[in-house]
């Protein structure tokens, strides 16, 4: 494909005009005009992820202008008082948004009643994302969507996990993204099937790889780190004094939080888990499924059963797919066995059961991660 962009400025003069025209020598004209070709093979084989990247002032903007004229966000999308999901198109029900946000590594339910501008700019870019997905669900096109200024906002952590989480759903769902940025650190995380670097005007395919990898350190750590995690949990910010709590850290950051309980009732000896969350810039790429996972396979290689009940509509659908799970009761209101209900929390929602099923962790590694107390 090739595209001509033709730039045109009219140039009115004025006396500071005129003094920098004399300053650098610049020739007198009424007229600012450039024109550049550029050659992108996109129709030569298909694509879901494409990447326009380049120093600022390169074109990039205006390149996918050009390219996609439609494909732009309305300027003030969001309500200014009302929750951020009533910006959602009307064509999708709760549930449908409810995944898209989660998909996006938006996973807090708290959060997604507040309005858009009480968010943080990480919040904001996830909604934002979640947004542009949701459009382009409700009402389909050939046009891909454009993101400009793709993570400028945000800090590098967060634009390299919520590149991550943004490619996975849009192969999900086989849609078509572009990204448009002057950062070249999200590409791995990204990992685009196509590159236009404007400035080179070097046009490249690439073969999916995989991301870089994520190693977390887990350590046992008391309840008062809790505080930290508290404001995140979708249910609630308290938790049990008497909790087995344990910490995982990225790059020496905590990043999420698993606390554990024994269960009270007839059966082998087992331990639920009671709190997992992760911090909000890190979602979207199963850090706190890994963490859950971890400290449940620690559990089986010190023989006990391992067990979850979780309400969350993402964590439920994750842990159906997932290798390690097994669904024991499907989403239901929890009820005894006498037809009773035995969780109060549980009446006017549902919750489904899982058990770990997963590899036990070597018996050695499992007692010194559980008796190794740190913070």
């Amino acid at each position: 494909m090739k595209v001509v962009v033709e730039l045109k400025s009219t140039l009115v003069d004025s006396p500071r005009v005129a003094q920098v025209r004399g300053l650098f020598d610049l020739e007198p004209s009424a007229v600012d005009h450039h024109v550049r070709t550029h050659e992108l093979a996109i129709e030569e084989k298909p694509w879901n992820l494409g990447l326009i990247t380049g120093p600022s002032g390169s074109g990039k903007s205006t390149l996918s202008k050009v390219l996609w004229p439609n494909a732009v966000l309305p300027k003030n999308p969001w309500h200014p008082a009302a929750s951020l999901l009533d910006s959602f198109p009307t064509e999708l029900g709760v549930k449908e948004v409810v995944e898209i946000l989660s998909s996006v590594g938006f996973s807090s339910p708290p959060a997604w009643l507040r309005p858009f501008a009480s968010l943080s700019n990480g919040q904001q870019f996830r909604a934002t994302l979640a947004l542009l997905i949701a459009q382009a669900k409700a009402k389909p096109s050939a046009t891909p969507i454009v993101f400009d200024e793709f993570t400028s906002v945000v800090d590098r952590t967060v634009a390299r996990i919520g590149s991550t989480a943004l490619a996975r759903i849009i192969r999900k769902l086989d849609m078509k993204f572009v990204a448009v940025t002057c950062h070249d650190d999200i590409i791995e995380w990204l990992q685009p099937d196509w590159i236009y670097r404007v400035d080179e005007g070097l046009f490249t395919w690439r073969c999916l790889r995989r991301r870089p990898e994520i190693t977390l350190e887990i350590i046992r750590t008391k309840a008062s780190a809790w505080h930290l995690f508290a404001p995140h949990h979708y249910l609630s910010t308290s938790i049990a004094p008497s909790a087995i709590c344990y910490l995982a850290s990225w790059n020496k950051q905590p990043v999420a939080f698993s606390a554990w309980l024994p269960f009270v009732g007839k059966g082998p000896a087992t331990r639920r888990e009671h709190r997992t969350v992760c911090l909000p810039d890190f979602q979207g790429v199963g850090i706190g499924q890994a963490l859950s996972a971890t400290i449940a396979s620690m559990f089986k290689g010190l023989e006990l059963r391992a067990i979850s009940t979780t309400t969350h509509p993402g964590l439920i659908a994750s842990r159906i797919r997932s290798p390690h799970w097994q669904m024991r009761r499907a989403p239901s209101l929890a009820q005894g066995s006498q037809g009773k209900m035995n969780l109060s929390h549980a009446c006017t929602r549902l919750t489904a059961g899982f058990e770990y099923i997963g590899k036990a962790m070597p018996s050695r590694l499992a007692r010194d991660l559980f008796r190794t107390q740190q913070g």
